[in-house]
């Protein structure tokens, strides 16, 4: 694509380069030789027209008509009034307005290939004492690779040694460094601080997130011109009402020259060429800010959803369990059992022990050492902690034990939990939710007033009374649990027959939604199958850059139409001149190249912001 932008701006320029001399020329010559002032200009269009008149035939074949085909009849009608000047004035208009468009996107491109640049060619791998030098395609999952200050990791891992910061910030999005540990995750781009950290490899570098960011963006800018669709329906418009302008006043007034002003002047047409480079402009951004367009049709579609359709688990709540509630049996204190529970579940590797470790390192506890730990799959934690022999099972597991706890036991809740046994007694009883991200409330309930969204549903794969439980801290009135993928597919394509619909997920289970939905947004690091089905993926896990991805759609939507129908209206006012007989074709065509640079600048708009303004607050 880069060297495609290139190559199509080098020949532009010759051709610009060459026009502006032969002209030079041309009134050289028509003072000192006149019978010869024609020849440079004749030479320009003999070397410009036949690519130029070839790219826009070639569109008429495919069936694809709109304002360029003004080009090819102001070109022919030029040089057959032999109007020559004019004639390679829109030439150069053409051969311009394309030079500044592969100008404009390869500049609106550089982020891609910024990204490229920024990604290491080799590595230094670890083994035994020895560490040797690689090449970054050696990289196998495993490897223990040494990342030196102020370089790139070249993969995704886990810090085995070392600890300091990260920047992630271009691949993120957020502008501060990231503390990294023994045991903490590492993505493949980020840039090392101030001391030498040595990662564990858990993915190829083709598989890393890095990588997959670059080829999303590749895929996003091969499938560009697909937004051309808004400037080829305002084309078809656009060029019969030229036509028949210009027809107007050629036969109103018997001069064939008011027609060609007039053609001139609507040649070529500002959306042509602003619609593309507003949307390159767009991409760029997003990727700056850490979403990928995976489809750019996402950015025309987002505006006119009025659906929005959330999956539960990993998109409006963080997809792990949070240590929300400890109630204790009399007689026993509620820190003290939280520190010797969590000091045992540090050897667990039960999926809630992570909460209840969480839990402790939040109020900075001191963990203690514990013995003789036991774990059997269904039979709960068995340990001894400061003397004290601590077991932590299930609700059930614990009745058929002790029968005599059913009138100790708090009553069942929804959530998960879990029952502690400090030296055979009751102690206390754990609860669990998988609570709502800190933005969901506020993300969810200014959708409506902001977004013009009329219908918010939550549907998910979880039992009823989760669903229920987040449905009712989020003010969701409109839920579905315990769906099937088939079900999703189907309830979503149900809704999208009703009104555009956003679907937002994060699973496998999500993909089938997410593909059939008018939008679907993915969140985090999906997995290859809901990437592919994601018309966009949110790398950071937070709502607020969905919020982003909402406005960057409505800002492209408004700077495209203003630069495609601002351009047009200025077209027209010059029209209505050129059929007056005030502007001569000369005049039209340079005022038309005015047109034309002000409506790309306008587009550019995009590529100079490096924030996007949202309603909500960052998390």
């Amino acid at each position: 694509m880069r060297d495609y932008f290139i190559s199509k701006f080098k020949w532009q320029l010759i051709l610009l380069t060459a026009g502006i001399i032969a002209i030079a020329l041309h009134f050289l010559l028509k003072f000192q030789s006149p019978q010869f002032a024609q020849w440079p200009l004749l030479f320009i269009i003999f070397l410009g027209s036949g690519p130029l008149i070839g790219q826009i035939l070639k569109k008429l074949y495919q069936r694809v008509i709109g304002a360029d085909i003004l080009a090819v009849i102001s070109i022919i009608a030029a040089f057959i009034l032999g109007e020559y000047l004019a004639c390679v004035l829109v030439i150069l208009m053409l051969a311009g307005g394309q030079a500044l468009e592969a100008f404009a996107l390869k500049r609106a491109s550089k982020v891609l290939e910024e990204l490229a640049q920024r990604m290491p060619t080799s590595a230094r791998r670890k083994r035994g004492n020895h560490i040797e030098d690689i090449d970054f395609s050696e990289i196998r999952v495993g490897d223990l690779i040494v990342i030196p200050p102020h370089q790139t990791s070249p993969v995704d891992g886990i810090v085995v040694e070392g600890q300091g910061f990260m920047d992630e910030s271009y691949l993120t999005g957020e502008p501060y460094s990231v503390a990294k540990a023994p045991g903490t995750s590492v993505l493949s781009g980020s840039i090392n601080g101030e001391t030498l950290l040595i990662i564990r490899a858990e993915k190829l570098p083709q598989d890393s997130r890095y990588a997959r960011i670059i080829k999303v963006m590749e895929d996003a800018e091969q499938k560009r011109p697909r937004i051309r669709r808004l400037g080829d329906q305002l084309g078809a418009l656009f060029a019969p009402i030229s036509l028949l302008i210009a027809g107007i006043a050629w036969i109103y007034t018997g001069d064939p020259l008011r027609f060609l002003s007039v053609l001139v002047i609507a040649t070529p047409c500002p959306l042509l060429i602003a619609i593309p480079v507003a949307l390159i402009s767009s991409i760029s951004l997003a990727a700056r800010r850490g979403i990928i367009i995976s489809d750019p049709i996402v950015l025309e579609r987002l505006p006119t959803c009025t659906t929005a359709i959330f999956d539960k688990t990993g998109t409006l709540t963080y997809g792990q369990p949070v240590l929300t509630e400890i109630i204790t049996a009399p007689n026993f204190n509620q820190n003290d059992i939280l520190l010797k529970v969590a000091s045992l579940e540090r050897y667990s590797t039960h999926p809630l022990a992570q909460a209840i470790i969480r839990a402790a390192e939040d109020a900075h506890m001191n963990f203690i050492a514990a013995h003789n730990i036991q774990e059997k799959p269904g039979g709960g934690l068995i340990g001894v902690v400061d003397k004290s022999a601590i077991f932590i099972t299930g609700r059930q597991k614990a009745l058929a034990l002790q029968p005599e706890l059913k009138d100790l036991l708090p009553l069942s809740s929804s959530g998960l939990e879990c029952v502690v046994l400090i030296n055979n007694k009751y102690a206390a009883t754990f609860r669990f939710r998988d609570i709502p991200k800190a933005d969901s409330y506020s993300f969810v309930n200014h959708l409506g007033p902001f977004h013009a969204f009329k219908k918010i549903m939550l549907v998910s794969g979880d039992r009823e009374s989760e669903v229920a439980y987040l449905a009712k801290k989020l003010a969701i009135t409109e839920t579905l649990s315990s769906q099937s993928p088939e079900q999703k597919l189907e309830l979503v394509r149900a809704e999208v027959l009703k009104a555009p619909t956003l679907f937002m997920g994060d699973g496998i289970n999500d993909a089938p939604a997410l593909r059939a939905a008018t939008v679907g947004i993915a969140f985090g690091q999906p997995s290859a199958v809901t990437r592919e089905a994601a018309g966009a993926v949110v790398m950071k896990n937070t709502l607020s850059k969905v919020d982003e991805l909402l406005h960057l759609s409505k800002n492209l939507r408004v700077i495209a139409l203003q630069s495609a129908v601002g351009g047009m209206a200025l077209s027209f006012i010059g029209m209505a001149f050129a059929a007056y007989g005030a502007l001569s074709p000369v005049s039209g065509a340079l005022l038309q190249q005015a047109i034309d640079l002000l409506a790309i600048l306008n587009a550019l708009r995009l590529t100079w912001n490096d924030k996007i303004s949202i309603d909500l607050p960052e998390h």
